[in-house]
Parts: structure tokens; C-alpha cells; sequence
């Protein structure tokens, strides 16, 4: 354990903001979980992440040891699309979990990645998740950004919140958008009917997508998604919930597969991000997978 005492130096300052501020390569995110976690004290008094400070209190902020890795290395092939001593891009396949839980102990991303990176891993997302900033669903393919040391993660982190770091997908939805574009701002949450399922509900956390039509089809198209947030399953959702799920999508649209889909027809085609080190702007694209072509020829064949 690693303790540190932090002297308040600005009048009415929140807790998380503080330490953020106070602590090189701490987060916000970061320091909320070390308050709610108990490592955060006044004089033996536990704080709450937004308590206001006054000039001179002096705060106690207890840094937890790295915990033992208990994570097994596989030689797992990775389509790897970038890659540098700060990050790694690996175009990922339909049906690979990105990191260990519980029915998925390996055949991981993260298992490949150990066997790739060996120990140039960050550590801040814990043991089972080792480099991992972002994750993207089983079956839905494409790119990932995998941080290899904490300084590459707290600045990808930092740019997943503040947008600078852009994701854009490829999908095929059921129905015709009625519109070429639009933006789908509406609040993401656990589904109180089901604790598997995400929802639209008021009060959720923000969530935005901006969509554009890329191709009409028979009752079906093609279209591009902007992330401007990053909820748990949050273009199935708003899909979903503006009438036009994700064809393949059992969980959020028809119950009954789509033939030569595993899952819901949704693909990380693009990434930008500036580089932790070089702040330079960085862009890397992968192509639609076999699969999604596969679907969308069909789907020309049977158009109007």
C-alpha cells in the first residue's frame, strides 16, 4: 500500500476533483472508485466523492498494491491493425468475449493479448481486464483500443470522455429509416423488467448516437453510427428504441436468428484518437467482415 497526504490548497473544491488534480495519471473516474472503496480519509473521517474541502484540510489517499495477475496466456491468433509501444488495435472477431467472467474463463481477448504483450499491459481496469479502455459485445466485430501501460490508459480514458476518441460502427437495421440522418439522444439504464437487458429509461445515463443511411434495401438498411457516449449496448438500444433493431438482434429485435448472422449484424469499422505519447492524431479502419457483406449482397439481391 502506498499512502499519500494531500493538503486542500482551493476553497469549496469537490473531493474527486481534488485528488484528480492533486495525484499524476488519476482520473476522476479513478478517485470516485478509491473514495467508495474506503481509501479516502479526513483525520479517520471516510469522505464521500463529493464533499467540498476547505483551504488546508489535509487528506489521506491510500494507493492499493497491483494485484497478482490470474490470467492465462493463449496463443490466440489477433488481427492487429496498430500497434506501438503505447497501444495496441486488434480487429476483433464475432463471437470472442473480450475478457474473462464468469461461463468465459479464456479463449478471451485479453487471454490473446497476454500471450501477445506479455506484461506491457496496463493495470488500471484490474486483473481481468488488463489493457482493456473500451469493450465491445461477443458478437459484435471490430476494433478495440488496448492500452500497454497505465500513462496510454488514463489518456484514452480521459479521451473516451471527452469525445476525442471516436468510434464509428457499421449495421444493418429492420425497417426503413425514414430519414438519411438523425441523432438518437436518450438516457441508458438497466431494464427494471430485466436485469440481463439495457433500456431507455428516465434517469438512465446519457446516452448519444448520431446515425446516417448508407444504403436502402427491401425493408431493410445499411447504416453508420456515431458514438458520442459509450453505454453497455447502447446502438442495439437505440435502435431498438426508435423502432429499427439491429437485424440479427434476438436480445433487442426479433427473437427468431437471422440465417448466416451469430448474433446482431454491428461492426466497429473506424477509430481516431490522439496518441498518449505523441498527441498526434491517430485513424485506423478495418473492413466489413465476410459475414456482413455475406448479408448485405443478400439483401441488394432481394431489394425493390
Amino acid at each position: 500500500m502506498n499512502t499519500l497526504t494531500l493538503t486542500a490548497d482551493t476553497p469549496n473544491e469537490r473531493l474527486d476533483q481534488f485528488l484528480a488534480r492533486s495525484v499524476e495519471g488519476l482520473t476522476r473516474s479513478s478517485a470516485q472508485r478509491l473514495i467508495e472503496s474506503g481509501m479516502v480519509e479526513q483525520v479517520g473521517k471516510k469522505l464521500k466523492k463529493n464533499a467540498r474541502l476547505e483551504v488546508g484540510d489535509e487528506i489521506r489517499l491510500t494507493l492499493p498494491d497491483p494485484e497478482p495477475l490470474d490470467v492465462v496466456a493463449q496463443n490466440i491468433p489477433l488481427d492487429i491493425v496498430y500497434e506501438d509501444a503505447d497501444v495496441v488495435v486488434v480487429n476483433k472477431p464475432v463471437g470472442m468475449v473480450v475478457h474473462p467472467a464468469a461461463g468465459h474463463p479464456d479463449g478471451t481477448l485479453v487471454n490473446a493479448l497476454l500471450y501477445h504483450c506479455g506484461t506491457s499491459l496496463s493495470g488500471i481496469n484490474g486483473t481481468l481486464r488488463p489493457g482493456i479502455v473500451h469493450r465491445i459485445d461477443r458478437d459484435t466485430s471490430g476494433l478495440i483500443i488496448v492500452a500497454k501501460n497505465d500513462a496510454a490508459h488514463l489518456s484514452l480514458a480521459e479521451q473516451l470522455q471527452d469525445h476525442t476518441l471516436a468510434r464509428t460502427y457499421e449495421c444493418v437495421t429492420v425497417g426503413h429509416l425514414k430519414e438519411d440522418s438523425g441523432t438518437v439522444d436518450a438516457p441508458i439504464s438497466r431494464s427494471a423488467s430485466d436485469r440481463k437487458k439495457m433500456a431507455v429509461v428516465a434517469g438512465g445515463k446519457r446516452a448519444v448516437t448520431h446515425w446516417r443511411v448508407l444504403e436502402r434495401y427491401n425493408g431493410y438498411t445499411r447504416v453508420e453510427c456515431q458514438l458520442e457516449t459509450g453505454r453497455t449496448h447502447q446502438i442495439r438500444v437505440h435502435m431498438a428504441y426508435i423502432h429499427h433493431p439491429l437485424l440479427g438482434d434476438t436480445v433487442y429485435g426479433s427473437k427468431k436468428p437471422y440465417p448466416g448472422l451469430a448474433g446482431q449484424c454491428l461492426h466497429a469499422k473506424k477509430l481516431r484518437f490522439l496518441h498518449p505519447s505523441t498527441h498526434e492524431l491517430v485513424e485506423v479502419e478495418c473492413p466489413l467482415p465476410a459475414y456482413f457483406t455475406a448479408v448485405t449482397e443478400k439483401l441488394k439481391s432481394q431489394s425493390f
